[in-house]
């Protein structure tokens, strides 16, 4: 079988890209458009415009990463995970601080968010990690040793972005590096007393390490306190919107709740709300069945790669796309606490879609080279 390797041009690489994967992030993303339409009024200036422009600004850029060789990826693993820790320390010593948190680098005319970077450098520097295990064969990958670094590798940003304070950000590295760590085959007789472990942490967590906004969402949530007019106003409206929706919804642009302003943050954090509102239980089915296709492709390339950090690269990245959509959904629906994690390519920002997006470069990188054979082994960092 012809290796991606063997491509000669840009245009046979491009060519055989997975363009099943890309034909639906950009369907997404189309829908994103579509709505951002409504949230401006009937309006194309603005949000819409932005969106769509961002997108495909982002588009090329990861077409461009894509046809890179997955050793490349390989090779940039730690260097990149150990550049946004370092960022994360920067942070927390010069950080700029918006809405009461301190998450941004300000670099001259640019700002950047390192907790981002290191949603995709946590899942290729672990992918790495047990690649490296795999070729020296001498530490058991599912033994205790071996479980050292990866904990320490998750522990150490994840303490970083709590301190911002960013929850939810938080919430998502957590999740994506201890997935990584499942998927590389950690067992159940870990699994068990981690997560004891971990139900212990979040009620420490809960008393002395989270701020009172996001002890009082808790508490919401939980149903400790009834703040319809504060904390519980965001849930409340969106569960309004969402009940009253029915099969087929309001119509586009006839959303009561979003239209007349009642739904706070409905380009952001509570775009799915806005959705189900005016396009109804279809419109919510066809949204969440787009995303279980791209979940489903990327599982697939992952399935199909011939090296273990190949697999562990593409289905960490899964896994941080389904944490994105399964957390906001459940947080707008009320299922969890409101943490504010937006729905990539949907929400308004570029934050979450350029995380996504460079994840998805590396999954089709990882399509376009999965016939080729690597190795840890004789990588100079």
């Amino acid at each position: 079988m012809t290796t991606a390797a063997g491509y000669r041009s840009f245009g046979e690489r491009l060519a055989r890209l997975n363009w099943g994967l890309i034909t639906v992030l950009c369907a997404i993303a189309c829908i994103g458009v579509v709505m951002h339409f409504s949230v401006t009024d009937g309006s194309w200036a603005g949000m819409p415009l932005q969106h769509a422009s961002r997108f495909g600004i982002i588009l090329v850029v990861t077409l461009a990463l894509a046809i890179l060789d997955v050793r490349i990826w390989l090779a940039i693993a730690y260097p990149l995970y150990t550049l946004s820790l370092l960022l994360l320390v920067a942070v927390e010593v010069a950080g700029a601080t918006r809405m009461g948190a301190q998450r941004w680098l300000d670099l001259g005319p640019i700002s950047i968010q390192p907790s981002e970077i290191m949603k995709i450098a946590i899942v290729l520097a672990l992918a790495r990690y047990y690649q490296g295990l795999l070729d020296s064969r001498r530490i058991k990958p599912d033994g205790l040793i071996a479980l050292i670094i990866p904990l320490m590798m998750i522990g150490a940003p994840t303490a970083l972005i709590m301190h911002q304070p960013d929850l939810g950000t938080a919430l998502l590295v957590a999740g994506s590096g201890v997935g990584v760590m499942f998927l590389a085959g950690l067992k159940w007789r870990y699994i068990v007393p981690a997560a004891i472990a971990a139900v212990g942490g979040a009620v420490y967590a809960y008393f002395n390490v989270l701020h009172d906004y996001q002890r009082e969402r808790v508490n919401v949530f939980l149903g400790l306190t009834n703040d319809p007019l504060g904390s519980g106003y965001h849930v409340l409206q969106s569960k309004i919107a969402i009940g009253a929706a029915g099969l087929f919804g309001h119509g586009y642009l006839k959303g009561p709740q979003s239209q007349l302003d009642f739904l706070p943050e409905k380009h952001t954090d509570f775009i799915f709300t806005m959705i189900v509102e005016e396009f109804g239980l279809i419109g919510a089915f066809v949204v969440l069945g787009l995303f279980a296709i791209a979940l489903a492709l990327t599982m697939t390339t992952a399935l199909r790669s011939r090296t273990l950090f190949g697999r562990l690269a593409a289905s960490g990245v899964a896994v941080t796309l389904g944490l994105y959509v399964i957390i906001n959904t459940s947080m707008v629906i009320g299922l969890i606490p409101v943490v504010g994690i937006p729905l990539p390519l949907l929400s308004f920002g570029g934050t979450a879609m350029l995380t996504v997006m460079m994840g998805m470069a590396i999954v089709l990188s990882i399509h376009l080279h999965r016939e080729t054979s690597i190795s840890s082994r004789g990588v100079l960092w």
